[in-house]
């Protein structure tokens, strides 16, 4: 006899539902009130004065490490307000509403960078009058739209979704799945605006209008940004007759933004638009050595490197890319060929690269001195020139270079260069940074630092916004591989900024994962997404919710099996995982900052506890994050009052005598929970079901107990 495959959580549960996704509001005294968390890991000294940290575009590229916002789920007040304040509709605006309003669903097709997603939520709001919007994963298909539920009143987006409308049957399946999802929104009376930048098959599907988007007027979005920050007239007029063509909106509203803050317009202007990339284009115009096209690489991937370092690396790249320069010229009569080349002195030539810099870096006395692009907007559009301008020989070098040196176990700081190197050329070759070195890397093609790389690589293009459903989809197709090296690439990108991004695909496929026998990086990833998104603010109840169904699922039967065993090491992990930073246990933190999941975090130590086989962990688990408690909270024996309350609750008598005795023995440890903590603890525990005790008004009642193998756990709720 097997257990059951475990299936989806069940429907109050998914974290789609738009009153699911958001966490409660706090009191304006909370701790969340009174904190902004945004993860910044930097390996190395920091030097960035034109860099973008947190969360948002940046100029050149994605910040390094900064905290992925989640990109699905509902959108708040803050956020529409953000997205609409300055709302300047484009010509096309009129004929999407109508679209919207006679079908219910539309369709924006356009390039990035032209305010999609602003129109869709811009569109909502016109047409559906809604005043809640929930945005859709792009990983959810036309099938699984037909198939899904929408809320009456509710405003959808689907954004940057991938094409599938040629696959399996084409464009007549297309609109006969169209058709479906149109009679669903319309049916249970919700919008739906999807975006993409795919254009539709020919002819295009009929039942939903595909309206090819454009951007706005960029000058009208400007003024009104300026307008809105206070500067209007003569000085808005002058920046918008300086502004170049070829700009996207989003450049708009960074330069809008600089320029409201005191900057001088021509200054700003000259980083933006299509001519902010000329002084790169004119250095590749000219006819330029190996040796300049070699340095101009090495610093592309490896930007910021000390002197002596960046020769190094520039050293071992050229034998690679040599046979990429077949034309190079013949050497000078009388030499022999078999002669060693002249000595080569790469900082004079640094020196005198236009493209190039010298930086002073403070980093201990004296000073450091390190190698960055003289702009850091050149080092994308060098991406793109060395892409367009060099053959395949050429990359296949820089291919197997890289792949040596992620192999040797680069430290943490060229590790994040050339992760965010390849980030940035998958803004003009995601293919080629797919295939040639995420694939293969994370199949072992680079050593045991290959995973790695390609989860760090894939961590930095999840940040940018116009690849992150690629992203995904990428990650996707790697959790149902059957390859086992990809799997556990999966489980790894899942497990840090590309499960934060999309919280709701990522428990989802690390669940798969586990269920089909992963095992531990699948077990590590969702522990490791736990922890981020409690440090972050996020919702970490995606990960709560989902281990409650699965853990009460699991305690249903007596039978011991694979996903049972699974099931208990994930919760125990994900109970014990530290935060990134301190490593005291992430679940210290969230209980203090979100006091609304307390019954779901107790749900799972009530699990784990009556399970005798994890018992032992699960004690020690309970004991760390009491210990932390005092170090996270304003008040932590009310905050261990009240998990103690939510633990009794969850607990029969006999199993909350067992826990009293088992901590009660905590006095002869030598690292002990301060006793106001443990006392606040235990008292709350021991008075659930006194007269005048404390009860849980969540908890349902107590089901019959199992046998002993496999205990039954008592009380698990998915309520606040």
């Amino acid at each position: 006899m097997t257990a059951p495959e475990d299936g989806p959580p069940p429907p109050q549960a998914d974290r789609q539902h738009p009153q699911a996704d958001r966490p409660p509001p706090q009191a304006p005294d909370d701790t969340a009130a009174r904190h902004t968390y945004v993860n910044q890991v930097f390996h190395g000294p920091l030097h960035a004065p034109q860099a973008h940290f947190g969360i948002g575009p940046a100029a050149s590229m994605p910040p390094p490490a900064a905290g992925a916002r989640r990109a699905t789920g509902r959108l708040d007040a803050g956020e529409i307000d953000s997205v609409l304040r300055c709302y300047v509709e484009p010509p096309c605006f009129r004929e999407a509403a109508d679209a919207l309003a006679a079908d219910t669903v539309t369709v924006l097709v356009g390039p990035p960078g032209t305010g999609k997603r602003s129109g869709a939520v811009a569109l909502l709001k016109e047409v559906a009058h809604s005043s809640v919007y929930v945005v859709l994963s792009p990983d959810i298909g036309l099938e699984q739209l037909a198939e899904r539920a929408f809320d009456r009143g509710i405003g959808y987006v689907l954004l940057d979704r991938m094409n599938e409308d040629a696959e399996g049957g084409g464009t007549r399946t297309a609109d006969f799945d169209w058709r479906r999802v149109r009679d669903r929104v319309r049916g249970q009376g919700a919008h739906l605006v999807v975006t993409t930048v795919h254009e539709p098959g020919a002819p295009p599907p009929e039942a939903v209008r595909h309206v090819p988007w454009r951007a706005p007027d960029l000058g009208e979005v400007l003024r009104a940004r300026l307008r809105e920050a206070g500067c209007a007239g003569r000085a808005a007029e002058e920046a918008a007759g300086l502004m170049p063509g070829g700009c996207l909106v989003a450049e708009v509203a960074a330069a809008a933004g600089r320029i409201a803050r005191g900057e001088e317009p021509r200054a700003v202007w000259r980083e933006y638009g299509s001519s902010a990339a000329q002084p790169v284009r004119d250095w590749f115009a000219a006819d330029r050595t190996p040796r300049e096209i070699a340095e101009v690489t090495t610093l592309a991937f490896a930007t910021g490197t000390g002197r002596r370092a960046f020769e190094r690396l520039q050293e071992s790249l050229e034998p690679y890319v040599v046979r990429a320069f077949g034309d190079a010229p013949p050497p000078p009569e009388g030499v022999p060929e078999t002669a060693p080349a002249p000595p080569v002195d790469r900082r004079r030539s640094l020196a005198r690269n236009a493209l190039v810099a010298a930086e002073e870096r403070a980093h201990g006395v004296p000073g450091r001195t390190v190698w960055v692009f003289a702009v850091p907007q050149y080092r994308q559009w060098v991406l793109e020139e060395l892409w367009a301008n060099h053959s395949s020989d050429f990359w296949d070098g820089v291919r197997d270079w890289l792949t040596a040196l992620v192999a040797a176990r680069p430290d943490g700081e060229l590790r994040a260069s050339v992760a965010s190197g390849l980030a940035l050329l998958a803004r003009t070759a995601f293919d080629e940074v797919a295939d040639c070195y995420l694939r293969p890397w994370a199949r072992g093609g680079a050593g045991p630092e290959g995973e790695v790389m390609a989860a760090h690589v894939l961590w930095w293009i999840c940040l940018d916004e116009t690849l992150a459903a690629a992203a995904l989809t990428l990650v996707r197709g790697w959790a149902h591989s059957g390859d086992p090296g990809l799997r556990s690439a999966a489980a790894r990108a899942f497990g840090g900024q590309l499960g934060v991004r999309f919280p709701t695909d990522a428990v989802k496929r690390l669940w798969h994962l586990i269920h089909q026998g992963q095992g531990r990086p699948a077990v590590l990833g969702m522990a490791h997404l736990f922890a981020l998104l409690a440090d972050g603010q996020e919702d970490a109840g995606v990960v709560l919710d989902a281990l409650v169904h699965r853990l009460r699922k699991q305690c249903t039967t007596p039978v011991a099996t694979r996903v049972k065993a699974m099931t208990f090491d994930t919760v125990l992990a994900v109970l014990s995982v530290g935060e990134p930073g301190t490593g005291r246990p992430a679940v210290a933190g969230l209980v203090e900052r979100r006091p609304r999941m307390t019954d779901r975090v107790a749900a799972l130590w009530a699990g784990v506890l009556r399970h005798r086989p994890v018992r032992q962990a699960g004690l020690t688990a309970l004991r760390d994050t009491l210990l932390a408690l005092p170090a996270v909270c304003r008040d932590a024996r009310a905050t261990a009052g009240s998990l103690g309350r939510a633990l009794g609750a969850a607990l029969p008598p006999d199993e909350r005598r067992l826990l009293a005795a088992a901590l009660g023995r905590d006095a002869g440890r030598r690292r002990r929970v301060e006793p106001a903590v443990l006392d606040g603890f235990l008292t709350a525990v021991r008075g659930v079901g006194s007269p005048g005790g404390a009860q849980s008004t969540a908890a349902p009642p107590r089901t019959a107990a199992p046998s002993i193998a496999a205990p039954s756990i008592a009380v698990l709720s998915t309520k606040d």
